[in-house]
């Protein structure tokens, strides 16, 4: 299953973002890819402190959105704030449009920062797995990359691949991603935005935690394209030897008397 990491400008405005996110997914459709992955807030843009999010605008980018997934057969997952009713805060979420055109699931962002849980979001309180193309996939947002385990709880649900989607220039986040693919033996997309791709390029990272593509990293649209194949012979050690015994020693029943 060929899947691509995409990396958007993410501005303030969701009907700039979603004509990008529109021109990225033809993009990905017409290189074969089956699923697409976009950063934190791809649509709604990444509010701060008493900034409103354009809740009519996002409505109706979000339903060209679904719709064109369905035209396309493509996944989609989405970074976009959810809307609550007041005078509750909105979600940082990940929507997961599918391939038939329609909202299947929400990831609301778990473990926020200080200052999102204080002033912008409210917290979801689930993990979310989808079913596509015979794989299964976690999602994971930005600041969630510090805590491993959320990367382990995946691991434990059988998943083939995390996509990890954030609105962040740190570079450690990058390194962070490839550790938790290599300890988890999975495959691990990352999507950030473009203004953030000098320090962290969007890519796809293989379950030895190595990356196999990368988009451009400087300030400009792309897409990091990769193929998940269990059959890879790079992916041997891990995916056939590593994550089964690994599972037997996290068990721990080898090890006592």
């Amino acid at each position: 299953m060929k899947i691509a990491a995409a990396q958007t400008i993410v501005t303030r405005d969701p009907r700039e973002n979603g004509a990008a996110i529109r021109a990225q997914m033809r993009e990905a459709a017409g290189q074969g890819a089956r699923l697409v992955q976009f950063p934190e807030g791809a649509l709604s843009g990444y509010p701060l402190k008493d900034e409103e999010t354009d809740w009519e605008g996002v409505a109706s980018e979000l339903t060209q959105i679904v719709s064109l997934a369905g035209d396309l057969k493509l996944w989609t997952v989405l970074g976009c704030n959810h809307r609550l009713a007041p005078p509750k805060r909105p979600h940082n979420s990940l929507y997961v449009i599918s391939d038939g055109g329609e909202i299947a699931a929400r990831y609301d962002k778990r473990l926020c920062s200080f200052n999102e849980i204080t002033n912008i979001f409210s917290p979801g309180f689930d993990p979310v797995v989808l079913e596509a193309g015979g794989f299964r996939f976690g999602l994971a947002l930005c600041i969630e990359i510090n805590f491993p385990e959320l990367f382990m709880e995946y691991e434990r649900l059988g998943v083939d691949c995390v996509l990890f989607s954030s609105h962040s220039k740190d570079a450690m986040f990058g390194v962070m991603a490839q550790g938790h693919a290599a300890a988890n033996n999975y495959w691990l997309g990352v999507s950030v935005p473009a203004q953030f791709a000098e320090a962290l390029p969007s890519g796809v990272i293989g379950p030895d935690g190595c990356w196999m593509a990368q988009a451009v990293g400087r300030a400009e649209e792309g897409l990091a394209m990769a193929e998940l194949d269990r059959s890879d012979p790079r992916f041997d050690i891990a995916l056939n030897k590593a994550r089964p015994w690994r599972r037997v020693a996290r068990e721990g029943s080898i090890y006592r008397r």
